[in-house]
């Protein structure tokens, strides 16, 4: 018989091997679905899914696919932008282009290319890693800006050098109300995060933590450091290449380049390290609070500034956003390297909010 915690126990490995293996959990995560899918859609206004829940879910797509190379793999990215710029930029190519061309499977394309630019990049990885790595990634950054905005063909030789999209529809199903493209996104979210659980805990994911806690001893006991590191690469780069198309057609409708500056790639690794590397539960923490943040601070400081007689600027705002951000990055970086996903973990046994038994 396997022993489980909460006095719970298994008697076969298949349900010792079960994705989530506490039924408290199970059913917490149950719920969580049904809330999100049919609660949220009855409650929520138009700007709350705007500006809140589609930019939320299509993030912490991107921050799932940044945390299974850097959290999972222990390899430094700094252009998880520019795979967003591969993953949109190609998704639209393939639906102006091909006729017929069906939108989940143009999204999904655009995936695919960001998987070979990704591997492409992640070559230096077999050789360098660290600082010079994040650099090496970086090239990708600014060789993706140059390419999509001097290059006409990406933009389907638009004069501006901004594409856009319209009209979208699945199956019948038009996706142009903001519920339509709240329940579109959570469907892509839920999906790549089982996907990603699921390839985490198994084989390919135990080699990819064994290169990050230490690739010569990997090597050692057999693993392939080319192998686990190309593909994590390639895991990632199309996560975050489906997370940019999502990015480009369903939540801005128009971009350019500008959309997948640096600056994006800085947020993404933000997400990861303030919710938690190595962390599928991390990474949703990661980005509800990137997104949540900014709207936080626009509210209650100008009201904590009323309240003492002194007007807050919005530069004051922009100003404090930034050091909170540096302060959460050097904290969790130093003293609590695992973010909010183990602070959670940590809160969740000393409450004991799952205390009662199978």
């Amino acid at each position: 018989m396997l022993y489980r915690e909460n006095g719970q126990f298994k008697t076969s490995y298949r349900a010792d091997q079960q994705i989530f293996t506490i039924s408290q959990d199970r059913w917490a995560i149950l719920a969580l679905l049904a809330f999100a899918a049919i609660a949220v859609p009855l409650l929520a206004d138009e700007y709350l899914f705007r500006a809140i829940l589609i930019p939320f879910l299509i993030l912490a797509l991107a921050a799932l696919g940044v945390n299974i190379l850097v959290g999972y793999c222990g390899q430094i990215s700094l252009g998880s932008g520019a795979f967003m710029a591969v993953g949109a930029y190609m998704a639209y190519n393939s639906y102006v282009r091909i006729e017929g061309m069906p939108l989940i499977l143009a999204l999904l394309s655009g995936g695919f290319f960001a998987t070979l630019v990704g591997m492409a990049f992640g070559i230096p990885s077999l050789r360098v890693k660290g600082l010079y790595l994040a650099v090496a990634t970086l090239a990708a950054q600014f060789f993706c800006d140059w390419t999509f905005l001097r290059v006409g063909w990406f933009t389907n030789n638009n004069p501006s050098g901004s594409v856009s999209v319209s009209n979208l529809s699945v199956l019948g199903w038009s996706i142009d109300t903001p519920v339509a493209k709240y329940l579109f996104c959570l469907a892509f979210l839920v999906t790549f995060g089982l996907l990603a659980k699921n390839l985490v805990r198994g084989a390919i994911g135990r080699e990819w933590m064994a290169i990050r806690d230490m690739d010569v001893a990997a090597a050692v006991i057999g693993i392939r450091p080319m192998y686990a590191k190309l593909s994590a690469f390639a895991v990632s780069s199309f996560i975050v290449g489906v997370a940019g198309g999502l990015w480009g057609f369903v939540h801005l409708g128009a971009w350019e380049p500008a959309a997948f500056s640096i600056d994006r790639s800085f947020q993404l690794l933000f997400m990861v390290i303030i919710g938690g590397m190595g962390s599928v539960m991390g990474s949703f923490f990661g980005a509800a609070f990137i997104v949540l943040l900014p709207i936080l601070l626009s509210q209650l400081l100008p009201w904590a500034g009323s309240l003492v007689g002194v007007a807050v600027s919005t530069a004051a705002l922009s100003h404090t956003e930034v050091m909170i951000f540096g302060a959460l990055i050097v904290w969790f970086l130093i003293v609590e390297p695992h973010g909010l996903a183990k602070m959670w973990s940590i809160a969740k046994q000393k409450l004991r909010i799952w205390p009662f038994p199978h």
